[in-house]
């Protein structure tokens, strides 16, 4: 071996590589990841807890009367949640509105009964129903175009937007249908009414 081999072995043996990790940064860093996720996940709680509590003056969600007449429709599918008429991102959370769940609708001449498992169950009277529509989105879903059936009511002195998709998206046709009837029937008879 020439010298110059022998003195590049030589500094390449006395040269050590340099710590690759240090385990005291490397645990400090993921600590500090996990307390920043929890405390982003507390403004979150915290938020919707706000969101609620301004909400708090809209009036408990009425029950499902007993012996409701024959249904004229019914599906299975999922709510997405109730927004302000009209303002697709404005999410109502008081009672339990602003919760995903399964749903099972039913349609009947007294009202739009709301059954949702793990979550509170809703009726709608007939009376307060105002209409309904094929959407794209609510507060939190987007979907294709009429992929979510958005039924619109009133509820005290506010108007609600609620956002459900059924497992048989075909349905969605027959439902607006099936509302706006309704409506019609109702708003019909109570001119008549307010004409006598």
């Amino acid at each position: 071996m020439t010298p110059a081999v022998i003195q590049l072995a030589a500094e390449a043996a006395e040269r050590q590589s340099a710590e690759v990790t240090s385990v005291g940064a490397r645990i400090a860093w993921v600590i500090g990841l996990v307390v920043f996720i929890v405390f982003v996940y507390w403004l979150m709680r915290q938020g919707w807890k706000w969101r609620g509590a301004l909400q708090n003056d809209l009036p408990e969600l009425p029950a499902a009367p007993d012996g409701l007449p024959e249904h004229r429709l019914a599906l299975t599918g999922r709510y997405h949640g109730s927004t302000t008429a009209g303002q697709w991102l404005d999410r109502i959370v008081a009672h339990g509105l602003g919760l995903r769940s399964r749903v099972e609708l039913t349609l009947t001449d007294a009202g739009l009964d709301v059954v949702r498992p793990g979550a509170g169950d809703f009726f709608v009277p007939a009376a307060q129903l105002r209409g309904a529509r094929l959407d794209k989105g609510i507060a939190g879903k987007v979907l294709t175009e009429g992929g979510l059936l958005v039924v619109t009511w009133a509820h005290g002195d506010k108007l609600i937007d609620s956002g459900f998709r059924s497992d048989r998206a075909a349905e969605h046709a027959a439902w607006v249908e099936g509302i706006s009837t309704l409506t019609t029937q109702n708003s019909s008879i109570t001119t008549e009414g307010a004409e006598r």
